[in-house]
């Protein structure tokens, strides 16, 4: 479970943001452990206000935690994405740092880097709310608290550990087939690693009608139900589905796969776990490469009875929604966070409130899962069958200052007016920020530019 984000120095984001998912109006239920964090955050601002950034710091922090190792090369730096705006910024390192709670016990795990080297890495725990150190790096070498275990093991890993690599991903690369000798035995970086492995980040938008889908679900009958039925629901036409097998011939128009990106060319996890270990009840599931010759094709009642029809015939709205579908009954299933950059695209309101609701009903998450999303649609700030979509502790917007820094502020900064609040109408009017300034007079002019220019006779 995710419980705050915070980052510095990332694209558009100079200055330390934090994205705290902590309600602001607790439950009795919080002390036992239980919605110690929402479930759902929406982050609503203009064009280029930094909603994606935000999304973005996120899915570089998971990258380095599970690539670092195998895709830095010592010598040749890092690449990051800095403030670029300034020359101060661009300089400065960058910081990021995940509070997380892994089996009911808060874990804080973070690092800082330039464009050399990882300058700082740490991972701390809180059992019984008492920090617990797991490890310490800095440029000097690495620091072992009681919470690290079996310290000569981990010694050896840190001294082979290059100074481009996070520690946690080198561990892990050591360590993703070990056993514990003691099953009870704590491991949080074998823990928090599996959590950065459980996150599945979609940062570009509508994404669904280009690319296709892992066809493993299609074999696990929960994962094939939870779809179908989303499909169902949605109005779209369509009551089923089919695989079809292919020509292994190449074709001339293949659209390129869509598998999350902690999934190798052998269908496998990066660091060597095998993703179908999260596979709670062993099901059978198709290996990728099984799937490669088979062919998802969607089922649409008709008069003279159901007619098949490719993913690319299908509408963009229902490549996306088929898309999301995927991607959310994996998280409900087996747990998460799942981050969505513009969930609103080709998507009508009330089908996006729709998704989000899976998320904020025990009954279709009891694992508590997260979801994390952008949106341009006001909409969603507003209501549906009486019922709001968001909370307001779940609500957060993006703004951009004079200087092109972006900041990151939730509605709880606002008092809710003792009148009523209709949230969609105060967002559109300015009251929260977060929207364009938009400048009627420029437009304007620049239509009267173009049409003066298009009315200059052609010379000969």
């Amino acid at each position: 479970m995710l419980l705050s984000f915070s980052f510095t120095n990332h694209r558009s984001f100079r200055d330390e943001q934090q994205l705290n998912l902590t309600p602001a109006y607790p439950n009795t239920e919080v002390s036992a452990g239980r919605d110690a964090a929402v479930r759902v955050v929406g982050i609503f601002g203009a064009n280029a206000s930094g909603k994606s950034n935000c999304l973005h710091a996120l899915a570089f922090m998971r990258r380095l935690a599970i690539r670092s190792d195998r895709e830095v090369e010592p010598g040749f730096g890092l690449v990051r994405d800095p403030f670029r705006l300034s020359m101060d910024a661009s300089d400065a390192p960058s910081r990021y740092v995940v509070d997380l709670l892994l089996g009911g016990v808060r874990h804080t795990y973070g690092f800082a880097l330039d464009d050399e080297r990882v300058l700082e890495e740490w991972l701390y725990q809180y059992p019984h709310n008492r920090k617990r150190t797991v490890f310490d790096r800095d440029e000097d070498g690495f620091t072992w608290g009681e919470g690290s275990g079996r310290r000569g093991e981990l010694e050896r890993i840190a001294d082979i550990t290059a100074p481009t690599a996070l520690f946690l991903s080198t561990v892990a690369r050591f360590e993703a087939h070990r056993r514990a000798t003691d099953p009870d035995e704590p491991q949080p970086l074998h823990e928090t690693y599996r959590w950065f492995l459980g996150l599945r980040t979609q940062t570009r938008p509508g994404t669904g009608r280009y690319l296709r889908p892992d066809l493993r679900w299609t074999t696990d009958p929960d994962s094939r139900r939870v779809i179908v039925e989303l499909l169902r629901a949605a109005d779209v036409g369509i009551v089923d589905i089919a695989l079809k097998k292919t020509d292994p011939d190449p074709t001339i128009f293949d659209p390129a796969s869509f598998f999350d990106e902690s999934i190798d060319n052998e269908g496998k996890s990066v660091g060597g776990m095998n993703r179908n270990s999260r596979n709670p009840a062993g099901r059978k599931t198709l290996d990728r490469r099984s799937t490669d010759q088979l062919r998802l094709q969607l089922s649409h009642r008709a008069s003279t009875g159901d007619v098949l029809f490719d993913l690319h015939d299908e509408s963009t709205g229902t490549q996306q929604l088929l898309a999301l579908g995927v991607d959310a009954a994996a998280v409900l299933r087996g747990g998460g966070v799942m981050t969505v950059d513009e969930i609103d695209a080709s998507l009508h309101p009330m089908l996006t409130a729709k998704l989000i609701g899976l998320f904020q009903n025990p009954v279709t998450n009891p694992l508590h899962s997260q979801l994390i999303f952008t949106s341009h649609d006001a909409a969603l700030l507003g209501t549906f069958d009486t019922e709001e979509v968001l909370e307001r502790d779940e609500i957060w917007f993006t703004q951009k200052d004079a200087e092109g820094a972006s900041s990151l502020y939730p509605l709880t900064d606002f008092k809710p007016r003792k009148e009523g609040e209709n949230r969609q109408r105060r967002y559109l009017n300015g009251n929260y920020g977060g929207i364009p300034d938009l400048s009627t007079y420029l437009f304007e002019q620049a239509l009267a530019t173009r049409g003066a220019a298009n009315d200059q006779p052609k010379e000969d």
